[in-house]
């Protein structure tokens, strides 16, 4: 028994191994692996004669075989190989048959006539009362898929598995019913629980998708609040680059000063570099013109910080400014906000007057950032120039550069 049970099996795992399409996903080597480990366990319990144990698992080994030769009837090709291998290992023609009606036992639907027929169909079936279940009912549903044979979507599947579990399947021996049917009752449970958590997001989505159709013509909010927010973050990235681009200006201007003042200002003391002040002069006057202006650009406009009452009730003050409430207190601020949300033009006037100010703020900055840089690049050629030219026409003929 031994010898014909490890040669059939080093047979099945080097035909499903070398011959089976990468397609099956489910029906391989490691499912009739599976299948032939519940058939072992089955025997173990029922205590069959020996050749029938034998006949049990060769039909276990050999049951899903077929599929190297064709997905379609594939039990009839699973026998060919069956009888093939075994009647060139001389084994009895009658067992041979046996074997094969053991095979086609596993057929969807067909019914059992006898303990070894039962525990087959018990084993093929095993995996429904693993706790692997969901694992690998998702390959068999990928399986069929990537074969062309059908395309179910997830809640397809998770329906025809129900009924399957509910109509369809279900275990014939003592054994399986004791040690397998509560996990089986366990993965339908999951499945169902699944289908009403799905059923609640679909009902959920089409309430939502309801809602949407209703007041998509009736309210137009959520693209002009895109539009504003679109709007309100490029003018505060502008302001952003507008104040990196004076901070750049600033520091430049303030090392070129901290080194004029370091190195040069100290030798112009002395009668051989007085031709040098002129220059020096002029460099330090554009540093210095364009430090202020890009003060001025970065500095920032602090309005009263109050309003009253009639303002709020006549709409004239921007309430999302905090230069229009910092100095008012909690409730009137709360008071106002609450007057601002009750009237949807009033919130678009304030958002608009923002936009509006925060524009005009960015043109003062832009305008004052323009003339900065051409302050600081004509600054920056005249001073060259005139030390150049100092040096020239002033300067010792053996002049040092300094």
């Amino acid at each position: 028994m031994a010898n014909i049970i490890q040669e059939t099996e080093d047979y099945v795992i080097s035909l499903l191994t070398n011959e089976l399409s990468s397609s099956f996903l489910y029906h391989n080597i490691r499912h009739t692996q599976r299948v032939v480990k519940s058939t072992q366990e089955l025997l173990d319990f029922y205590k069959l004669d020996v050749k029938e144990h034998e006949d049990l698992l060769l039909a276990a080994w050999f049951h899903d075989a077929g599929y190297t030769r064709s997905a379609k009837e594939h039990e009839e090709r699973s026998c060919d190989i069956a009888r093939e291998f075994l009647r060139e290992k001389s084994f009895d023609e009658k067992r041979i048959e046996n074997i094969c009606n053991l095979i086609l036992a596993t057929k969807k639907g067909y019914e059992p006539t006898s303990l070894s027929e039962e525990i087959i169909r018990d084993a093929d079936g095993s995996h429904l009362g693993q706790e692997s279940y969901l694992e690998t009912t998702e390959m068999l549903r990928e399986e069929l898929s990537l074969l062309g044979l059908i395309d179910y979507s997830p809640a397809e599947w998770r329906d025809t598995n129900i009924r399957m579990f509910q109509t369809k399947h279900r275990f014939y021996t003592d054994y399986a019913i004791k040690n397998w049917q509560e996990t089986k009752d366990d993965n339908l449970a999951k499945l169902i629980k699944a289908r009403k958590k799905m059923k609640k997001l679909v009902k959920k989505e089409k309430v939502k998708a309801q809602y949407k159709s209703e007041f998509k013509d009736k309210s137009p909010e959520r693209g002009v609040q895109t539009m504003y927010r679109v709007t309100m973050r490029n003018h505060l990235k502008l302001s952003d680059i507008a104040d990196t681009k004076a901070n750049i200006l600033l520091s430049v201007n303030a090392i070129i000063i901290s080194l004029v003042l370091a190195d040069l200002m100290p030798k112009l003391d002395s009668p051989s570099n007085k031709y040098l002040i002129l220059p020096t002069a002029l460099f330090m006057f554009f540093s210095v013109i364009s430090m202020v202006l890009s003060i001025i650009a970065t500095r920032p406009n602090i309005t009263s910080g109050q309003f009253t009452k009639e303002d709020v009730d006549n709409k004239k003050v921007n309430l999302l400014f905090f230069g229009n409430f910092h100095k008012m207190k909690l409730e009137d601020y709360e008071w106002a906000m609450k007057e601002l949300i009750k009237d949807q033009s009033y919130v678009y006037s304030s958002l608009t007057k923002d936009l509006y100010f925060l524009g005009l703020v960015l043109d003062r900055k832009y305008k004052l950032l323009r003339w900065t840089y051409a302050i600081f690049m004509f600054g920056m050629i005249v001073s060259v120039l005139s030390f150049f030219l100092a040096l020239h026409f002033y300067g010792p003929r053996e002049a040092v550069i300094l």
